[in-house]
């Protein structure tokens, strides 16, 4: 399958490394960051001669904005199909979809303005909220950890592990909460017991495993596809744990939310019907997906679909108390203003809940 075009999919990289590797000072880095980035945003706007809207009109009467997935994972597909199918235009939108190798990366664009919304991790979310960033998730797609933790062939039980390392994405990303709540499920320290290692984005996991600069990762689909067919395998499927967390949503600015409510409630309209044609149409879902994800593997794609989709992908993206509740507890082992934090204070689900309460969701699925 074709690659797809860079109108469709723009690679944006902001900074891929920190400049130290341990999770503490990580997220010092990080949270530092997020507050350097949003004071030289809001100098931009105070004294800036003049803002270039990337967010106007054009000739066709469409809005044109940006966008931000997050990962090359399955369950970042709604605005992929609401741009390919037409959906975004016909709610007067004109999307550009771009892609950032994490999370990070992401919340970064957004709080300079790069991008208007994200699809991201309510965990990457709550953390720029607590480090002083304006933003607001304002939809669920996700609400469990769709993640496997996965080894290469001599690894046969997790107990091997010890003294080995773990790759994820980044620190700070879901798969980094997943990464700790699969290894403390079988007794292990993370970062004591295994050493937990940035890789980068999600295409780079399995090329790390196979190469044995890692033992193990944490993997989403259509990776765990991929790695099984390695001949790696799974030593716990953490979605199965049952854990309630606000893990692929929609994210956007706390000021877009206050000053163009229209804007929000159209683009959320658009990716919830899209998330409706997406499971009503596995050809469709799957051709969009492909594209994407840069693979025209059908038992890769299927597998992505069936799993993210069809099972996991919430037909009602409302973001609950109790999902954001367990990010921030996760948060809190690592960032004290997270303890006893009001959950509500980090989503506003006006937008879906009127969607919910006007049939309008009913209705894609009739």
């Amino acid at each position: 399958m074709a690659r797809p075009s860079t109108t469709a999919v723009t690679m944006k990289r902001i900074q891929t490394k920190p400049p130290e590797t341990s999770r503490k000072n990580f997220y010092r880095w990080q949270y530092g960051k997020f507050r350097c980035v949003a004071f030289l945003t809001l100098s931009l706007i105070v004294i800036g001669p003049g803002q270039h809207r990337s967010d106007a009109a054009d000739s066709t009467g469409l809005r044109k904005i940006r966008m931000a997935f997050t990962s090359l994972s399955a369950v970042m597909m709604p605005p992929w199909l609401a741009r390919e199918a037409g959906i975004f235009n016909k709610y007067s939108l004109e999307v550009e979809v771009i892609a950032t190798p994490t999370g990070v990366e992401g919340m970064n664009a957004l709080i300079a303005g790069e991008v208007q919304f994200l699809q991201i991790s309510g965990g990457t979310t709550a953390s720029a909220a607590l480090g002083g960033a304006d933003v607001m998730i304002v939809g669920t797609a996700v609400d469990t950890l769709v993640q496997s933790l996965m080894a290469r062939p001599e690894i046969e039980k997790a107990e091997q592990l010890r003294g080995k390392s773990l790759g994820i994405t980044r620190f700070g990303t879901s798969i980094d909460v997943g990464a700790r709540i699969a290894l403390r499920h079988f007794g292990l320290v993370p970062e004591k017991d295994v050493a937990i290692v940035q890789i980068g984005g999600m295409e780079s996991l399995v090329p790390a495993l196979q190469g044995n600069r890692i033992q193990a990762a944490i993997l989403s689909y259509p990776a765990v596809t991929l790695a099984k067919k390695l001949g790696h395998h799974v030593l716990l499927d953490i979605s199965a744990l049952g854990i309630s967390y606000a893990s692929t949503g929609m994210t956007t600015r706390g000021r877009i939310i206050r000053e163009d409510p229209d804007l929000v409630r159209r683009y959320m309209m658009a990716q919830v019907e899209a998330i409706a044609r997406a499971k009503r149409d596995k050809n469709l879902a799957m051709t969009v997906m492909g594209k994407y994800l840069r693979t025209s593997n059908s038992a890769s794609l299927s597998d992505a679909y069936e799993i993210d989709v069809q099972k996991y992908m919430l037909k009602v993206p409302l973001t609950t108390a109790d999902a954001v509740r367990s990010v921030l507890e996760d948060l809190a082992t690592r960032n004290p203003k997270a303890k006893d934090m009001d959950p509500r204070k980090f989503f506003d689900d006006s937008f879906v809940r009127q969607m919910q309460s006007s049939g309008f969701i009913d209705a894609l699925y009739r």
